[in-house]
């Protein structure tokens, strides 16, 4: 009997001992429910530093809902709400490793459990969907406030918190590559294409563009465009971007297989076949680059590039006859000079309407003016020359051809 009654003390002994170290975590879990945020911290914090309670994920889990709670409830929305918000992610995250990274034991469950306004409070997660739902609530407030850099600090952490949300992982991208943070950009990007269902194409332009411009690394951006146009074969616009890319990397011979093909699918896609004129003029078919720049303005009468390129060429070959011209020999000048200018003229005479539609449709731009002024001036059109002094002297000033 004595025994028995001792080994009954040792017990009750050993249980005030578990209570009394867990009372500084009981505290905390008090404070919270009356939001008293800084009392809690104190109280889980001396928690931490005990030789009981440090090791337990328990500990853990009641401070990461505590910073939790205070950032739902910090409605400032600053630089640090997104610090505090990122040190319950960081403790969150700290318990999880705890646990072994079993989402299935009672603290793992406790972590993960869903946020779900039907429920009443009691049963509504405390963990990490908490903490993601009022993040990406403080990340709309910051897009509406027209506050893009907070925008995307609270859009990252949501979207850090959970991965599979595509919606926040692309908002996450979207709002860092508007404030310049394109390698943070990239990375939800890029996760954004390990996500099997989902509809990669706007995460696919992104990253190309961000490769494209920001990284100047045209490799990689045709990289990403070979991996798009395998996956979305009809999308016209990821046709274009590999165009483009393969002749800035002089890739010609693949650059003409993929414009012939991109034209058998879509011929009356002006932008891809001003491409195939420019590979045609290139290669010294400046015929064949006239036609299919003239064919870019069938398609599209208000098509700048092809009323451009298409009065640059004709210029181009004008100017020729007059460089030829002005190299004949003395003794054939005479005999040949007239029918070669007038063949000079009347390529000038072709190549007028398409600057006049350019110019229409870039009414400011004055390189255009000045082009239209010398093909007046030598098509002796002296009322439509003035006009185009007139103009250019009111934009440049009156000396604008000595500029």
């Amino acid at each position: 009997m004595k025994k028995l009654i001792l080994s009954l003390a040792l017990v009750g002994i050993a249980t005030t001992l578990a209570f009394a170290q867990k009372k500084a975590v009981r505290s905390a879990e008090r404070n919270l429910r009356k939001a008293e945020f800084q009392e809690a911290l104190a109280d889980i914090q001396a928690a931490t530093e005990d030789e009981k309670t440090k090791d337990d994920p328990k500990t853990y889990f009641v401070m990461g809902k505590i910073y939790t709670q205070k950032f739902e409830a910090d409605s400032s929305n600053t630089q640090e709400t997104v610090e505090t918000g990122r040190k319950a992610e960081e403790v969150f995250m700290k318990t999880f490793e705890m646990e072994e990274r079993d989402s299935t034991s009672k603290i793992g469950k406790d972590l993960f459990k869903l946020v779900d306004p039907e429920l009443p409070e009691n049963f509504q997660g405390e963990g990490i969907y908490r903490l993601k739902n009022a993040s990406f609530n403080k990340a709309i407030e910051r897009y509406e406030e027209d506050d893009m850099e907070l925008a995307f600090e609270f859009f990252s952490l949501a979207a850090d918190l959970d991965p599979k949300d595509t919606s926040i992982v692309f908002n996450a991208g979207y709002t860092g590559n508007m404030v310049g943070e394109s390698e943070k950009a990239k990375k939800y990007f890029t996760e954004l294409l390990e996500v099997e269902e989902y509809n990669k194409l706007n995460a696919y332009y992104f990253l190309i563009q961000i490769a494209s411009a920001e990284d100047n690394d045209p490799d990689e951006a045709y990289r990403l465009v070979s991996a798009a146009r395998e996956e979305y074969p009809e999308d016209k616009g990821l046709a274009e971007f590999e165009i483009q890319l393969l002749l800035q990397l002089d890739k010609m011979d693949e650059a003409m297989t993929s414009i012939e093909k991109a034209l058998q699918d879509d011929p009356d896609n002006a932008a891809i076949r001003l491409r195939y004129g420019y590979l045609k003029e290139k290669s010294g078919d400046i015929d064949g680059a006239l036609e299919e720049y003239k064919k870019t303005v069938d398609s599209d009468a208000d098509f700048f590039e092809g009323n451009y390129y298409t009065g640059a060429l004709y210029l181009d070959k004008a100017r020729n006859i007059i460089t030829e011209v002005n190299n004949l020999p003395d003794d054939e000048w005479e005999e040949k000079s007239p029918e070669m200018l007038k063949e000079a003229d009347d390529l000038y005479a072709d190549a007028l309407p398409y600057f006049t539609k350019a110019s229409s449709l870039q009414p400011d731009n004055t390189d255009i003016m000045e082009i239209l002024f010398q093909i007046h001036t030598r098509l002796d059109n002296e009322d439509e020359a003035e006009e185009y002094n007139q103009k250019l002297a009111e934009i440049l000033g009156d000396d604008w051809m000595e500029q």
